[in-house]
């Protein structure tokens, strides 16, 4: 949760009445004061072998990269010496997704870095939007076919490889749908007082 940035802090169990007793003596709504006191409660949690985070450097190091490409060529680097099972299982999954979705997917995570939740509300919803009505690919209904009505696991993209999935192509996915009876998402604006909370990893 905290590698992802869905929580801002960890507080063991034990500790969380402290917390509750702190917070409840903060007299003020300064996000700066409030994360001070839950910061004197937090500490590293404790990582499960199986855990992501630790191939967090091989994560950051093949996932950084640019394209759907270079990622797939960085972990192949990767497995070449060494014997990882998950790197492996990895390029195993990538290369058999659809290409088109792999890189609708990576423009999809990297634009919302930057953006609002109302942002990337409204950008995956158009994306979504045109994935479910086949406007430029019928891939979802390829894939659903391969894995539930024919169940032969042996879906055929199209298009195939990943290098005939060109940007003009993904950049289709992220504009509005273009159809009245498909209206655009549109969330009331948030406006955020204060300090934005990060993650502590």
């Amino acid at each position: 949760m905290l590698a992802c940035g869905l929580a801002t802090h960890f507080v063991p169990s034990n500790r969380m009445l402290l917390l509750e007793e702190s917070v409840k003596k903060v007299d003020t709504s300064n996000s700066f004061v409030v994360c001070s006191t839950i910061d004197q409660f937090c500490q590293q949690p404790s990582l499960k072998q199986k855990s992501s985070l630790n191939r967090l450097e091989i994560i950051n190091k093949c996932f950084s990269k640019r394209t759907v490409e270079e990622i797939i060529s960085s972990l192949e680097e990767v497995a070449s010496n060494s014997a990882s099972k998950w790197v492996a299982q990895t390029i195993q999954y990538l290369k058999k997704a659809s290409p088109t979705s792999l890189k609708i997917t990576l423009r999809s995570i990297r634009e919302g870095r930057t953006q609002t939740v109302g942002e990337c509300l409204q950008r995956e919803y158009r994306m979504v939007c045109h994935v479910v009505r086949g406007d430029f690919s019928r891939d979802i209904f390829e894939g659903c076919r391969a894995i539930l009505v024919d169940k032969d696991k042996n879906p055929k993209w199209m298009p195939p490889r990943l290098e005939q999935v060109h940007d003009d192509a993904v950049e289709e996915y992220f504009s509005r749908v273009d159809d009245l009876e498909w209206e655009d998402l549109d969330l009331p604006v948030m406006c955020s007082n204060g300090r934005i909370m990060e993650s502590k990893l």
